[in-house]
């Protein structure tokens, strides 16, 4: 049987040359999650680049053919164990980053659209990118610029 476009798969996954490339040369379209738990919101200690050592939203890049909320529950399962409730769409986001995961491709570009999300399970549990995922419950320390959007953006739609 033929697969639809939304019905994507593990074969669709890129080469190291091919994603350097795309990372080079092209803005990746992302979904980010605002995870609403425990009276707070769920960030991870991101190990890998970009935003290495900060504590950043669950989310990652959409597969060609993918729809948006299957990358979203994809993701989800991926990052944080368990899928995702929408509450809302937060709009899209542009992100500039001066590193990458390549040393000689300088910067990453993300067109993130967010989402504020609740866990399906209170299990979460982090992927390989996170060294772990922690609650924070308002008021909120400083966190990294883009998160800092996110939370604004939380905050309209409450308003």
């Amino acid at each position: 049987m033929t697969k639809l476009p939304h019905e994507v798969d593990d074969s669709h996954r890129l080469s190291d040359d091919d994603w350097k490339t795309v990372v080079e040369h092209v803005p990746l379209v992302s979904v980010d999650m605002v995870v609403e738990h425990d009276g707070g919101i769920v960030l991870g200690k991101r190990q890998n680049e970009p935003a290495k050592g900060t504590w950043f939203v669950p989310g990652g890049t959409v597969w060609k053919g993918e729809r948006l909320t299957d990358a979203l529950q994809r993701v989800a399962r991926g990052e944080l164990g368990t899928e995702v409730s929408v509450e809302r769409r937060l709009g899209t986001f542009e992100h500039f980053y001066d590193t990458s995961e390549f040393d000689d491709v300088v910067g990453k570009h993300y067109l993130a659209t967010a989402f504020l999300v609740r866990p399906e399970s209170d299990e979460l549990r982090p992927d390989d990118q996170h060294a772990e995922l922690r609650v924070f419950e308002p008021p909120f320390p400083s966190f990294h610029p883009y998160v800092e959007r996110y939370l604004d953006a939380v905050e309209e739609v409450f308003d």
